[in-house]
């Protein structure tokens, strides 16, 4: 079970995609509804730096058959896919 909350997941990952994909974000435009792929935050390459990124961060492994649109949505869907992870250990 997982002490991190939706809130911290969330947070974190505003962080890591802000600095490896938004050079910081200097408009601060990014938040948790952002469409990730709609504005091209994530493209393939992007996308698979952030599967990494959940592996080695969260000891989440994400099948290929999760990395779809819906999930990738936003960093609310990913803080989700993230979080019931966590609370399945």
């Amino acid at each position: 079970m997982t002490t991190q909350t939706r809130e911290d997941i969330s947070s974190e990952l505003l962080t890591f995609i802000r600095e490896s994909f938004l050079a910081g974000d200097p408009e601060g435009e990014l938040d948790a509804d952002t469409p990730l792929l709609e504005l091209g935050i994530l493209n393939s390459l992007n996308t698979a730096i952030l599967v990494a990124h959940l592996g080695e961060d969260y000891g989440v492994h994400v099948p290929l058959i999760d990395v779809t649109a819906t999930t990738f949505k936003s960093v609310r869907t990913l803080s989700e896919l993230v979080h019931e992870s966590l609370s399945r250990k």
